[in-house]
């Protein structure tokens, strides 16, 4: 299933940041995926958001996040 995961992982998201835990990703995890409430969202910027996928790898690759730690 992980092979799987990573394999069809979508081409614009970069593999770096599927490979750890950071702030944002914690945030979007947290949020469950909820962009309305998003730091990221409320900046205003123009690209669209690719966090809910990042978290949905990184679950399956670096399993749940610990969201008491300062990342």
């Amino acid at each position: 299933m992980l092979n799987t995961a990573i394999s069809t992982q979508p081409n614009d998201i970069s593999t770096s940041i599927t490979k750890n835990w950071t702030k944002q990703a914690v945030e979007c995890y947290s949020l469950n995926g909820d962009c309305s409430k998003c730091s990221i969202k409320q900046a205003h910027y123009t690209f669209d958001c690719q966090m809910p996928k990042v978290v949905e790898i990184l679950k399956l690759i670096a399993g749940e996040p610990d969201i008491n730690k300062d990342y």
